[in-house]
């Protein structure tokens, strides 16, 4: 008989957003009279349609694919040089940033780059995860061998893990034990937190001194609204030999559905040989890339184009203030309630603690049942997370001035 990866049997019994629908499918077919009333403040999902730039433009990309003289094939693995041109420009080199257009690699999703990268990444790795944490950083590293079994508490073996809370800012200290992949991602999901150009400097820092490699998960970066805040690790000095950074354009280009992203892997980047020697990162990315993916579209890719265009740039920036503008809503709301709130102001995602004591799922299972609101219960981003709930804004005005209402008579 075949056999399969077991680190998979490590699993926890159910990723948290399918358990999530499990338990909305349950309430929805005991309550169906309550599936019009139902309101999904959960799942990071756009609501507000693609920009009207992206739709031209990949309009456009397929009229090119249904003429002869204009239609392309397979496409560079890396992605398109019309793209990667304005990611370093516009993203990069507006910031004072060096990044080089054949150090960005353009993909499908940084979800799919966090776990793809451990492809070239040694097994013996120490991995350190902020705690709370995105789940698919933990259950990536479950699932590529790099961890023990899953304790008690729901943490596994040989990870270190970095507690986040209100009396740190939701930014951790520094490890005092070695560790040598360092997964850090500002502005925070699930907490909604940013980290200050001083907080970041530690953290280059200590992965410079201690040879180790961070892991830079910057997806929400485009809703930082304080001047003061860095949108990216290259803008601390010494980052780029430390440090590769993951970015998308799901959330502030609406491409949830469409699916492009990209990583920034610097060709300073260097890692330990087996034999003790030293390698770059970077080819063996480009490697890693052109052997086991064959690209984003290049209709896909005109449209995250069309993104930096000067209308795409107006459309992207009125999607930000439209989100922006829920999470304030439901800053105010969340605060008139009584209850007590972080994040919402530099992120779409507002981190609330549970009212009398309760537990996640427990607070979860009342704003289901009593409210018909969907939220994320904080336990499912880590132990750190055990009494909170995270709600996010990206949702229609209206349900978001619906919640704000129900949130007032709870």
């Amino acid at each position: 008989m075949f056999s399969l990866n077991s680190n998979y049997l490590k699993l926890k019994a159910g990723y948290l957003f399918p358990e999530i629908a499990r338990r909305v499918k349950e309430f929805l077919e005991a309550h169906p009279e309550a599936a019009t009333d139902l309101i999904r403040c959960g799942i990071g999902d756009v609501t507000e349609p693609l920009p009207r730039a992206v739709c031209d433009a990949m309009h456009s990309a397929v009229d090119e694919m249904g003429i002869r003289e204009t239609f392309r094939g397979y496409g560079p693995e890396q992605g398109y040089d019309f793209l990667r041109k304005l990611i370093a420009k516009h993203d990069y080199q507006f910031r004072g940033v060096t990044v080089a257009e054949d150090e960005i690699f353009i993909s499908d999703g940084s979800k799919c780059d966090g776990a793809n990268i451990l492809d070239i990444l040694g097994k013996n790795n120490r991995i350190a995860v902020m705690d709370p944490v995105y789940p698919v950083y933990v259950d990536t590293n479950v699932m590529a061998g790099r961890t023990g079994n899953m304790q008690d508490d729901g943490s596994y073996e040989g990870i270190t893990y970095l507690e986040c809370n209100h009396e740190n800012g939701f930014v951790p200290s520094l490890p005092q034990e070695k560790v040598d992949i360092i997964y850090l991602c500002y502005p925070n999901n699930p907490t909604g937190a940013v980290a200050s150009r001083e907080a970041l400097t530690r953290w280059v820092e200590y992965a410079r001194s201690h040879h180790s490699l961070i892991l830079f998960d910057a997806a929400y970066e485009a809703f930082i609204q304080d001047p003061d805040i860095p949108h990216s690790i290259y803008e601390i000095p010494g980052a780029r030999e430390c440090a590769l950074e993951l970015r998308s354009f799901s959330k502030k280009g609406g491409f949830t559905g469409v699916r492009c992203a990209f990583t920034v892997v610097p060709k300073e980047l260097l890692a330990r040989t087996a034999q003790g020697g030293q390698a770059s990162l970077h080819p063996l990315w480009n490697r890693r890339m052109t052997t086991a993916f064959n690209g984003v579209s290049y209709i896909t890719q005109r449209g995250a184009a069309a993104l930096y265009s000067e209308e795409g740039q107006a459309q992207v920036q009125s999607l930000i203030t439209h989100y922006m503008g829920n999470a304030a809503l439901l800053r105010e709301a969340v605060i008139a309630a009584g209850l007590t709130v972080y994040g919402g102001t530099n992120a779409p995602y507002l981190w609330v603690q549970s009212p009398l004591g309760e537990k996640s799922w427990e607070t979860f299972d009342r704003m289901l049942h009593d409210h018909h609101i969907v939220v994320t219960p904080g336990s499912g981003f880590g132990s750190a997370g055990e009494g909170y709930f995270r709600i996010s804004a990206f949702n229609s005005r209206d349900n978001v001035l619906e919640v704000a209402k129900r949130l007032s008579l709870r």
